[in-house]
């Protein structure tokens, strides 16, 4: 069936069911067993079916496209670019294209996993291309909900003036984190315990010995900067263990988290434990330790009473434990490679789309919360 279109009915006649159920089944419609759906979804893979999507559409009165919104710093980050890969993936199995909604400039503001310049007010991108990435294009024509059937808008931020009218568009909304702003809550969800990976590497360095660790945390609004900043805090006084915590810009370079860590180390060099949050800022950290003549790693760190309250006096040899709150291949790469919380952010980026899918197809009720699971992987740097 390769040498022509291959048809819902070639789909039917092969899994040995109605057209109906095929086209209930590819949709996420009408009531199929599950068994009979993953039959059908397999046979439509087997076959190379890709559905008419200009067809689906008038069906349905939809545009075929959901919006993506994501933070301003989103293209210098890795993260971001895997996150946005993720979604439209998954997004497309369900036929739909992916236009991504250029961010809004905020004056004085700080966020989005880092700051960046004013792209101008929020507007809808052309379909993704045919290798499905999302390519930005020109300003709107129309109101937002008459161009695409639901948005992701990703880390909202308080402070993002276009989160809101997002919210109030009139399609349904997922968010990837909570938003922490006074308007209308969005749709559904898919958020991190992001309290719990920051405690998990703070319980880490301190196994490993450390007993007056750093946090270089985010500015910003979101949720996942809040978290962190006050997830140092109350570990600190949980703990007893005095945290140095130190805000950094959201996307910080590593020029920045290395000029943060120099006068961290320099002013208190009884610090023997920085864990830098930005994605991809973790090098400057092992610049700053380099420079001062730190050797990275666990060293001849003590490993017992982890939770001492008082800091050994540090010198200049004493080893610095690394560790960051974004994996990438920043970290993976590096050398040391360094510790760090592996946020998935493709399956992330999926999972957001996925749930969109799912409310835009009635497979599950709005107001749903779905969590994202993260892992730490530990490396040499600790």
């Amino acid at each position: 069936m390769t040498s022509r279109t291959v048809t819902l009915l070639d789909v039917a006649r092969a899994a040995g069911v109605s057209k109906s159920t095929v086209s209930d089944a590819l949709q996420g419609s009408g009531r199929v067993a599950a068994a009979t759906r993953d039959r059908v979804r397999a046979v439509a893979e087997e076959l190379g079916y890709r559905p008419n999507s200009a067809a689906r559409r008038l069906r349905r009165s939809s545009t075929g496209a959901i919006g993506l919104h994501l933070p301003r710093t989103a293209t210098r980050l890795d993260y971001y670019m895997n996150l946005a890969f993720g979604a439209v993936e998954r997004a497309q199995e369900e036929g739909f294209d992916v236009m991504l909604l250029a961010p809004t400039g905020i004056a004085g503001g700080g966020d989005s996993r880092g700051s960046g310049d004013s792209a101008g007010p929020a507007s809808p991108a052309s379909p993704t291309s045919p290798a499905g990435t999302p390519s930005p294009a020109g300003p709107p024509s129309g109101p937002i909900a008459s161009r695409v059937d639901g948005l992701l808008v990703i880390d909202p931020e308080v402070d993002d003036s276009a989160v809101p009218g997002l919210l109030d568009a009139g399609v349904p909304v997922v968010t990837g984190e909570r938003y922490l702003g006074p308007t209308a809550a969005p749709t559904g969800a898919v958020i991190c315990d992001n309290a719990a990976s920051l405690t998990a590497l703070l319980d880490h360095v301190t196994e490993r010995g450390a007993r007056h660790p750093a946090v270089l945390a985010p500015a910003g609004t979101s949720a996942w900067a809040t978290a962190l900043r006050a997830t140092a805090d109350s570990w600190a006084r949980e703990r007893g263990v005095a945290v140095a915590l130190r805000t950094v810009p959201f996307a910080a370079t590593p020029g920045e988290a290395e000029e943060t860590t120099l006068a961290l180390l320099r002013t208190d060099p009884s610090v023997d434990a920085v864990i830098c949050a930005p994605d991809g800022a973790a090098p400057g950290v092992l610049r700053a330790a380099a420079t001062l003549g730190r050797p990275v790693g666990p060293g001849s760190l003590p490993t017992a009473a982890p939770h001492a309250r008082t800091a050994p006096v540090s010198h200049p040899r004493t080893p610095l434990l690394v560790a960051s709150c974004v994996d990438g291949t920043a970290t993976r790469s590096a050398e040391p490679p360094v510790t760090a919380v592996d946020l998935r952010p493709a399956a992330y980026g999926r999972a957001c789309a996925e749930l969109l899918c799912d409310i835009l197809a009635g497979r599950t009720t709005p107001d749903t919360v779905r969590r994202h699971a993260w892992a730490l992987e530990t490396r040499a740097s600790t």
